[in-house]
C-alpha cells in the first residue's frame, strides 16, 4: 500500500511555530469539514471503517496515534507523531486508529460534509467492495493487530 504523507511547511522563530493548511496548496482537495479527536484513551480503537468517496488529511496536532490502513492489499501500520506531517487518506481505504498518547489531538480535514451513507463499517463488506472478483488480501485485521 502506498502511504501518502504530506510534509507541511513550518514557519517560525523564537516566538514559536506556525503551519498553515491551505486548500489546493498543501491540502490536495477542497476543505468542506474539519474535526478533531482528543481525550481518547490509549486502549480505545477508533475509526474501523472505510469511505466510498471521502478524502481526508489527518494531522497529529499534538501527541501520537497509530493508524492501521488497508486498501485491500493487506494492512499496514503508520504512526503519526509529527504535527508538520499529514497523512492523506484516499477513498476506499480501511482505517483504524489506536495507541493514542494521553495528549493526542488528531485533526482531520475532509473534502465532503458528514454523510453516514458513505461509510463502510464491515471489514468483510469492504473487502468485497474493493475486490469485485475476490482477489487481494482476505485476512483478519484483528489477527494483524494481535487481538
Amino acid at each position: 500500500m502506498k502511504i501518502e504523507r504530506i510534509q507541511l511547511q513550518q514557519h517560525g522563530d523564537s516566538r514559536g511555530m506556525l503551519i498553515a493548511l491551505e486548500q489546493d496548496r498543501n491540502v490536495p482537495f477542497q476543505i468542506r469539514r474539519v474535526y478533531y479527536l482528543f481525550s481518547t484513551k490509549c486502549d480505545v480503537h477508533r475509526g474501523m471503517h472505510a469511505h466510498r468517496n471521502l478524502i481526508q488529511l489527518a494531522v497529529p496536532v499534538r501527541g501520537q496515534v497509530t493508524f492501521l490502513l488497508d486498501d485491500g492489499e493487506g494492512p499496514c501500520e503508520v504512526v503519526l507523531d509529527d504535527p508538520s506531517q499529514g497523512l492523506l487518506l484516499r477513498r476506499m481505504v480501511w482505517r483504524e486508529m489506536y495507541n493514542f498518547s494521553e495528549d493526542c489531538v488528531l485533526m482531520v480535514l475532509a473534502d465532503q460534509l458528514y454523510d453516514p451513507a458513505d461509510y463502510i463499517t464491515d471489514y468483510a463488506a469492504f473487502l468485497r467492495d474493493v475486490h469485485v472478483n475476490g482477489n487481494g488480501y482476505q485476512g483478519d485485521i484483528a489477527a494483524c493487530l494481535g487481538l
